[in-house]
């Protein structure tokens, strides 16, 4: 399958809903599993922003490559984000677009930001 590395070194990109597991059969709620480390995926929604336009971005990611608190707003890193094009036909009908695949998020929020328990 072809893939295409995306390059965010001018992007800015934060968290739009936190990490939930991706499912590969949502009728029997079977959790989707990395092919290669046999980890188990989560989907993290993205704000993308780059060149005067945002976009919200649905990215698979291992569960092992999650780290920090990822919850809405918070900036991360997205490392090995590539791109893949899909192609599918359901009922008759074609669809296509593009997923998109890290091997880790990382939050960029400092510790010094979070408030401290008394």
């Amino acid at each position: 399958m072809r893939q295409i590395p995306v390059d965010t070194a001018a992007a800015a990109v934060m968290v739009a809903k936190p990490p939930q597991p991706k499912l590969k059969d949502r009728r029997t709620g079977e959790r989707a599993m990395d092919v290669e480390t046999g980890a188990p995926l989560s989907t993290v929604d993205v704000m993308f922003a780059a060149n005067d336009e945002v976009e919200i971005l649905s990215v698979a990611v291992p569960e092992t490559g999650i780290s920090g608190e990822l919850v809405m707003g918070t900036p991360v890193a997205l490392t090995g984000l590539v791109a893949r094009p899909w192609e599918n036909e359901f009922n008759g009908q074609k669809r296509h677009g593009i997923s998109f695949r890290a091997v880790a998020v990382t939050s960029l929020a400092s510790g010094a930001a979070k408030p401290k328990a008394a």
